[in-house]
């Protein structure tokens, strides 16, 4: 690549795992640090961040290495541990959107068992299961080489050495797809308009009982917000994971005809999809903003943080 193309991407992918990795270390601590934010939501949303703080700092780091300078330095063995671990942060992040999903449906569809259907001891328990079929599905896979089985005279002729691309067979290749990425998002899209479904429901009952059948303009805002909000979330998640998992399914069918920077081009996008998260799951919400203003004032200017924490209830 041209030298100035190289710093350009060097500086691009450095800000975006930099944004990556303090962004969701910022909303890790927030939770761990304030028990007001231990809900079981938010047990959620930090082990989320957990998984994508782990992303940027395990993976992009190297996949950005690899994808300017255009060769893998590291040898087959780390090539495979590199994407092993790729798949493994990128599905627990995935399902960690969906647990999200579910979380919130519950607590807005029936609000009434909730709290005794959810609780931190239960959720623990779904993201441990979460971080567990992460960890052995991919391993497994990479490890096993059955996403290669049939590629064997394919991956002769395009192999060569300093590469590190992990390929799917036709068969795994929507396996993948099918079972990390659109069953998630099914469940996410019909949990989602579910939930604003009922929400402008609720909005409307509560409206009609304080203006007597007049919608308020109160109600009209948190309508509007619900649904920019939703919109934000599906939006940034079909937009950066979508054209990855299309290609992973339909590539192996049409014999690999998407080019080596495309499809690398790709896996940014989906890459991205772990930058935005802390933004829309933590900058969106009124109390990660105060918890994040009271561990600034605290670490940076040696305010006592106690006096703070009446401000997060």
């Amino acid at each position: 690549r041209l030298p100035a193309l190289k710093v350009a991407m060097y500086v691009l992918m450095v800000l975006m795992i930099l944004t990556t990795v303090f962004g969701n270390l910022l909303i890790i601590i927030s939770i761990s640090h304030f028990k007001q934010l231990q809900s079981p939501t938010h047990l959620i949303v930090r082990s989320l961040a957990a998984s994508d703080c782990l992303l940027g700092s395990l993976v992009m780091p190297y996949s950005m290495v690899r994808s300017v300078e255009g060769c893998w330095y590291l040898g087959d063995f780390v090539c495979k541990v590199h994407s092993s671990l790729d798949m493994t942060f990128s599905i627990s992040s995935l399902i960690h959107l969906s647990l999200i999903s579910v979380d919130r449906y519950w607590a807005i569809c029936d609000p009434l068992r909730y709290k005794m259907r959810v609780t931190n001891n239960i959720v623990t328990v779904f993201t441990t299961f979460t971080w567990l079929f992460s960890f052995l599905y991919s391993f497994s896979i990479v490890f096993s080489g059955i996403n290669k089985i049939g590629l064997e005279s394919f991956i002769m002729q395009v192999y060569c050495v300093g590469s590190c691309v992990l390929f799917f067979n036709k068969q795994w290749g929507l396996i993948c797809s099918l079972l990390t990425f659109f069953l998630p998002g099914t469940i996410m899209s019909s949990l989602y308009m579910n939930i604003f479904y009922v929400a402008r429901k609720h909005a409307k009952v509560m409206s009609e009982r304080v203006t007597g059948g007049l919608k308020s303009q109160g109600s009209a805002q948190r309508e509007g917000k619900a649904a920019k909000t939703l919109a934000i979330v599906m939006g940034v998640f079909y937009l950066c994971w979508l054209p990855f998992f299309t290609a992973t399914a339909v590539d192996p069918f049409l014999n690999f005809v998407t080019p080596g920077d495309v499809f690398d081009a790709l896996v940014w996008f989906g890459y991205f999809n772990s930058t935005c998260n802390p933004l829309i799951y933590g900058f969106f919400y009124p109390r990660f903003q105060k918890a994040f203003k009271i561990l600034i004032s605290t670490y940076t200017c040696g305010c006592n943080d106690s006096i703070f924490f009446a401000q997060l209830i």
